[in-house]
């Protein structure tokens, strides 16, 4: 595994800018995840350190090396992309050692033998070695599809949101899935998705990105916490933030306009009046649904209370989040 370093990288397609001067040390070990919406420049950022685009400017590092002009197999990183991409008519077996059989690796077979029973273990696909791809549900085509990265041993593994077409339950299984063998691998890994859930729950850093720009770079505890942005506020966050004009409640500083407040740090029995427009049962937790001054507001319920619509509820803020006019951090 390496260290990977990327030194004011810039990427345009035409007119319109792919990434714009990012500077990010992924370290040795960790699983990065960079998050932010369609067009925000994660997969660009992939590529660029893949060697499938070429940069415009900066620099991109590889333990220790200035990997600027080599190719891909030269760069050795492993990418898993969105779609699984395996070769029907192989079996997993073939799938998972197709990597390995490349002339730039030339692996003995014995070692190829070894790494794809290994993996397959680790992924807990051994008892499918020998099915063809065709024959596997979409979390063991996406469990082989990233098995072929994980047989490299690579210098970093580059994860193109994996798991996006997946369903619901298999995108959790798989989740923890990675985890486990990030920490069993001691892999470094850089992991692209607009899932705010797999940046919390995976990673042991998150890059935030914005049109382009990387715009705050922290583990997810320090992002979710202290939010440099009102962008990156309503990033990580699941109910989202709430957003409010800064005088509803009183108390911000002067040059703050508007406030932030989790839902679960919203004070109940105290504070102003609010309407409760909508309550959403979920089983591990209530959600309410506020009207205050024509304003909505999310907020938890307090266990064992119950609430009906029309009813009404005070609430107040606690430790809210100041910004100020341009949406930059002021508190």
């Amino acid at each position: 595994m390496a260290e990977v370093v990327l030194k004011n990288l810039t990427k345009s397609f035409g007119s319109n800018v792919g990434i714009a001067d990012i500077s990010m040390t992924i370290p040795d070990g960790a699983f990065v995840v960079l998050l932010g919406p369609t067009g925000a420049g994660k997969t660009t950022t992939l590529r660029l350190i893949s060697g499938l685009e070429k940069a415009d400017g900066g620099e991109i590092w590889i333990g220790g090396r200035n990997v600027g002009n080599e190719t891909p197999a030269q760069r050795d990183v492993a990418m898993v992309f969105q779609q699984y991409s395996l070769y029907p008519h192989l079996t997993v077996k073939d799938n998972l050692a197709f990597p390995l059989k490349s002339p730039v690796l030339r692996t003995p077979p014995d070692e190829i033998e070894r790494k794809v029973n290994e993996v397959a273990r680790v992924l807990q696909i051994s008892h499918k070695l020998n099915n063809k791809a065709t024959e596997l549900s979409g979390g063991e085509m996406q469990r082989v599809s990233i098995g072929r990265a994980l047989v490299r041993d690579p210098a970093i593994y580059l994860m193109d949101e994996p798991l996006s077409s997946l369903d619901a339950k298999l995108r959790t299984d798989l989740r923890v899935e990675l985890k486990r063998i990030h920490a069993s691998l001691g892999a470094t890994l850089l992991y692209v998705t607009h899932d705010q859930i797999e940046a919390m729950t995976m990673a042991t850093h998150v890059g935030v990105l914005n049109e382009g720009h990387l715009v705050q770079f922290g583990t997810p505890r320090e992002i979710y916490e202290n939010p440099n942005s009102l962008y990156v506020a309503s990033r990580l966050g699941l109910p989202r933030i709430n957003i409010i004009p800064a005088d509803l409640f009183g108390g911000a500083p002067a040059a703050a306009t508007q406030i932030g407040m989790r839902p679960e740090h919203i004070v109940q029995g105290e504070g102003k009046e609010a309407e409760v427009k909508r309550v959403e049962q979920l089983g591990d937790q209530t959600r309410l649904h506020l009207s205050l001054q024509g304003h909505a507001i999310t907020t938890l319920a307090i266990p064992g209370t119950t609430y009906i619509p029309g009813a009404h509820i005070k609430i107040a803020p606690k430790n809210p989040l100041c910004f100020d006019a341009h949406g930059h951090r002021i508190s």
